[in-house]
Order: C-alpha cells, then sequence, then structure tokens
C-alpha cells in the first residue's frame, strides 16, 4: 500500500520491495538504490537491527524507519544506529505525501553530499598529482596546505608554513607587486598571473610564475578557497633576459647579422643585411643564400659549413666572399660564421655576420700600390742614389790630395750630410716607427748598449736608472740612439749624456748648450736642425716611436742647463 501511494504522489519513484530484511539485504547487494524506507517490526530482524546491517556496508545510504510503532526508545536507538529519518505512521492517505517529501530530501542530500565528496575527492587528486606546485591559502592569504611539487620547489615542508602569510616565501623585492596581486585577488579584480621572485627555506633565491584561483560560493559569491599553481622559471628567465641582451647586442651591431636553418634558407636577418643586400626582408626569409650568392660562393660557404661540422672542427670561421645585391655593384664581405646548438642530433643551422670590406680591400691595394713605390724609393736612394754621391765623394778626395781648397772641404761636408740624410730615410722608409711586439726591457742595459753604437772617445754617458720598461725593443733603440746622436751634433763630442728616471717614465738629458724655449715646440718638425751637418730627422723619429708607445714626450732644461728630453706615460714594471 504505501509503494503504491508513493508511486501515485511522484512518478520518478522506482520502488521495488522486500517483505523481510535478509531480503532487504539481499536485494541491496544486488542492485544500487537510492533509498531505504523500512519498518521497525519485521520477521527475523528489526528495524534497528536492519539500519545497522545496512550501516556496516553503507554508511550514507538514506535510511527511513517509517513505522507504527513508536517511542522515544525506539527513536534514540534509530538515531545512534545512523538512521537518515525517522517517521511514525499516521492515519488516512495523507501520511504518503509527507513520507515522499522526506524521501525526496533525504535523496538530494544524498545526492548532494556525494557530488561533494566526489568532487572533494578529484580535488584532492588534482592537488597531490598535479605536475606544477600547488598551495591552498585562506580568505586572508595564509597558506593552508601545499603538495609534494610545491614543498620541493620551495623547499618547506607543510606543517612548516601552514598559517603563514604570502611573505614568508616572497623577496623584499618583490612585496609591493605581489601585495598588489592579493588584494585584486581578494576584491575579485583580477591580479590572476604573476612572475615574482620568492625565496626559499635554504635562503636560495628563485623566479616562480603563479597562476591563482579564487573559488566563491554560488549564492553569496564569499570566498571559500583560493588556490595557486606554480612553477621554477628561474632558469627560463634567466634564458629570456640573456636572448633580450643578445637581441639587443644584435639591434646595436653596424654588421649584417643572418640565420639560416637547417634545410639552408634564411629564418632571420637583421636590417643592416637588409640594407646590405637590397631585398625587402620578406623575399629574404625562407630564401636559400643563393638569392644573394653566386654558385661558387655557396659552394665556398657550403665547404666551410662542413669544416664546423666536422669533429675536430673549429667553433667559427671567417672567410671573404662576394655579396651579389639586388641594385648596385658587388660587395667584397667578411663573413664570420657558427654552427647553431643542435637539438639532439638535429642539426639546427648556421647563424653569421656580413662585414662590408670593399672599402678595406681598396685600402689594401692603394697600399700595396704604395709599398711598391716605396720599395721603389728604397732602391733608388740606397743604389742609384748612393752610388753617385760615393763616386762625388771619391772624386773629392783625389782633388784635395792634388790640391788646397776651401771649396773642395764644403763639398765634401755637404755629400757626408747628403749621406746621413740618405741613412735616416731609409731607416723610416725600411724600419718605420710602428710598434710591433712589446716586452719587459731593462732601461739600463738598452741605454748601454745603444750608446756603444753611436758613442765617440770624448763623449761620456752615465746612467742612473733602476727601470723596467714595457716597449719594443727596436723602437726603443731607435729612439734612444737618435737622441744620443742629436747630443753629439748638437752639444759637441765631449758632451755627457745622462739617463735617469721618472716616477712614470724615464729623461735623456746632456751638458750642452740647451735648446731656447722659442724653439721647443719646433724641434720634432721633420727637417728641423740647427747645424748643418744635421739632417733634422732623428727628433722627429724620436716623436713618431713615443707617440707609437702612447708615450708623451717634452723638451725642458737639464740639470746643467742643457737639453733634457722627459718620455711620461711609460710602462713601469721596477
Amino acid at each position: 500500500m504505501a509503494a503504491t501511494f508513493l508511486e501515485r504522489e511522484d512518478d520518478r519513484f522506482d520502488i521495488d520491495i522486500a517483505t523481510s530484511a535478509d531480503e532487504g539485504i539481499i536485494r541491496l547487494s544486488n542492485a544500487d538504490f537510492d533509498c531505504v524506507v523500512s519498518d521497525y517490526e519485521m520477521p527475523g530482524q528489526s528495524g534497528i537491527e536492519f539500519l545497522e546491517t545496512v550501516r556496516e556496508n553503507d554508511p550514507s545510504l538514506p535510511f527511513i524507519l517509517y513505522t507504527g510503532k513508536g517511542s522515544e526508545e525506539i527513536a534514540s536507538d534509530a538515531i545512534s544506529a545512523g538512521v537518515t529519518d525517522y517517521l511514525h505512521k499516521q492515519t488516512g492517505t495523507g501520511q504518503y505525501a509527507v513520507l515522499a517529501n522526506r524521501i525526496i530530501n533525504a535523496v538530494t542530500t544524498y545526492r548532494t553530499q556525494a557530488e561533494l565528496s566526489d568532487r572533494e575527492r578529484r580535488l584532492n587528486l588534482f592537488f597531490e598529482e598535479f605536475p606544477m606546485g600547488v598551495v591552498e591559502w585562506d580568505e586572508a592569504f595564509n597558506f593552508v596546505r601545499l603538495n609534494d611539487t610545491a614543498e620541493a620547489i620551495l623547499g618547506y615542508d607543510e606543517t612548516d608554513l601552514r598559517g603563514q602569510s604570502w611573505e614568508a616565501i616572497v623577496s623584499e623585492s618583490d612585496r609591493d607587486l605581489v601585495r598588489t596581486v592579493v588584494s585584486d585577488l581578494l576584491e575579485a579584480g583580477g591580479g590572476y598571473h604573476c612572475i615574482n621572485e620568492n625565496v626559499r627555506k635554504d635562503g636560495q633565491q628563485i623566479v616562480c610564475e603563479w597562476h591563482n584561483r579564487v573559488v566563491t560560493d554560488d549564492d553569496t559569491n564569499d570566498i571559500v578557497a583560493i588556490f595557486s599553481q606554480f612553477q621554477d622559471v628561474t632558469e627560463r628567465e634567466r634564458r629570456k633576459t640573456e636572448l633580450q641582451e643578445y637581441e639587443t647586442i644584435i639591434e646595436a651591431l653596424t654588421d649584417a647579422v643572418y640565420v639560416v636553418d637547417g634545410e639552408g634558407r634564411f629564418t632571420y636577418v637583421n636590417d643592416e643585411f637588409v640594407e646590405l643586400v637590397g631585398y625587402d626582408r620578406d623575399t629574404i626569409l625562407g630564401s636559400p643564400p643563393s638569392l644573394i650568392k653566386t654558385e661558387a660562393a655557396v659552394e665556398q660557404a657550403e665547404h666551410h659549413l662542413r669544416r664546423l661540422l666536422s669533429s675536430d672542427g673549429p667553433e667559427s670561421v671567417t672567410f671573404e666572399l662576394t655579396v651579389h645585391p639586388r641594385d648596385g655593384d658587388p660587395i667584397r664581405c667578411e663573413d664570420h660564421m657558427a654552427v647553431l646548438p643542435y637539438t639532439g642530433d638535429h642539426f639546427n643551422g648556421s647563424v653569421g655576420t656580413l662585414r662590408d670590406i670593399t672599402e678595406h680591400k681598396q685600402r689594401e691595394q692603394e697600399l700595396e700600390q704604395q709599398n711598391t713605390r716605396l720599395e721603389e724609393f728604397t732602391r733608388v736612394v740606397s743604389h742609384d742614389l748612393r752610388n753617385p754621391l760615393t763616386v762625388a765623394e771619391g772624386r773629392i778626395e783625389l782633388a784635395q790630395d792634388a790640391c788646397e781648397s776651401d771649396h773642395l772641404n764644403k763639398a765634401a761636408d755637404a755629400l757626408e750630410r747628403c749621406q746621413a740624410l740618405i741613412d735616416d730615410l731609409l731607416v723610416v722608409a725600411r724600419e718605420g716607427t710602428r710598434v710591433r711586439e712589446v716586452e719587459s726591457i731593462s732601461l739600463h742595459t738598452i741605454a748601454e748598449q745603444c750608446w756603444q753604437h753611436v758613442a765617440t772617445e770624448k763623449a761620456a754617458i752615465q746612467i742612473a736608472t733602476e727601470h723596467h720598461i714595457r716597449a719594443d725593443r727596436s723602437r726603443l733603440q731607435q729612439l734612444l740612439e737618435n737622441l744620443y746622436r742629436n747630443t753629439i751634433e748638437h752639444a759637441g763630442e765631449g758632451a755627457t749624456v745622462t739617463v735617469g728616471d721618472l716616477p712614470d717614465g724615464f729623461y735623456v738629458e746632456d751638458d750642452g748648450p740647451g735648446i731656447p724655449g722659442t724653439e721647443r715646440g719646433t724641434v720634432f718638425n721633420p727637417g728641423y736642425s740647427t747645424t748643418e751637418e744635421g739632417t733634422g730627422f732623428g727628433l722627429s723619429i724620436v716623436q713618431q716611436v713615443a707617440d707609437n708607445h702612447d708615450w708623451s714626450v717634452r723638451v725642458t732644461d737639464g740639470s746643467t742647463g742643457g737639453a733634457r728630453f722627459e718620455f711620461t706615460g711609460v710602462e713601469c714594471e721596477s
């Protein structure tokens, strides 16, 4: 009768009837039910005993004790056994509407709780198994729990952080940023994504990327929970920063930059490359290098690429090639090429720079022509000019033997000056003054050696130096010998030369008449000389040698009134 009236009350009910508790247990074990409605007095087992058996198998299945035998003791026992509802039978059919309502409420509650339990189970599974770090926060943004990944990233156990504020893991420099994100989250105004610097338990600073989510109640819109998923992106951010730095460097380069992929096609070119070749970027990208190179130039580049790819090959290569732009004359370029890092065994291509060396090659050609002319000049000076001067000197000597004449003596002096001038010109033409190899040199030793090359029997030298200086030995000898010759020419063969130390260099002085203050600004000019015997190139060479060493030189009075040459800015090691 109860089943009949319940089905009339609600057509959603699908009712199965058992006439004993034992039969009810069998039916429950063979099928799924949403609710049990049981009497109290039944054959074999009472309704309470039946409830206890059901609860052993399913603690949450709705169970309504519907009985005509009501008492406080039975109600108390039913509640203790875990009954869902207790309803006393009444007379009339209206009681079945009440029973139907109780069943619907019980099942609705049961299903809701089951769904919540299932959601909680899935949420816990998601929380623990998610590959990223997960943190649950309370409404004040204090730690509630962490999954294992979060503990590994931060170096804390959950018990270390539970109840603590987010500030416990955020570096001081980023707290204002995170404080804004927290505020936006709590106000549901945004702030769901953030990259900031965190501090591990061991003090190590790491950069983490956070994705935050606020869970609110559908009805009240109150915050139920806050979850954050995060990962350690320290290495990614470092590479990102490096990439930005590389891009800045590339943008600042004046050379053309290109990247060719493993299939031999351009994948990147900078603005300088576009300007160099004259094609627009869309045309270049995806095209092979043959767009701007001849077949021979392509084969040349492939040859050097094979060198780079060989097991014992260099890390980079530099070679010259000719680039054919869209318009205009071919451009001679210097190509600096290297191989991009492999991805496993996959070849990713090459990267390089092109530098326009057209003008440089033209200057090289002009320099070669100048060197050829210089060699011709040197040949003329050393052979074609010196030979007739030597003949003239011989003829003058023969004429002097035949007769006495001041004219012959002056002619002989003039020829001797010509020979000295030729010697100085040859020194500049053949050796120059360019510094080639710098080494540590004892100033005392080299000053003494140079003196042996130019000294006369009457001249004297005083060497008062302990310096070791960094210089080109050949050029330093050139400088000292020219200073010695200058002293003997201007101060006389009986002069005394002194070489001494300065705090950042050295000096060479003599005891001769010195150099007037009005002439000190011109003594280093080529051709300047105060004697008829001087060529005027000696001090010019001294100036050039000093300049090429980045030294400063000045002329002043010597300690005894003679000329003093001071060299400063010298790298001294003593």
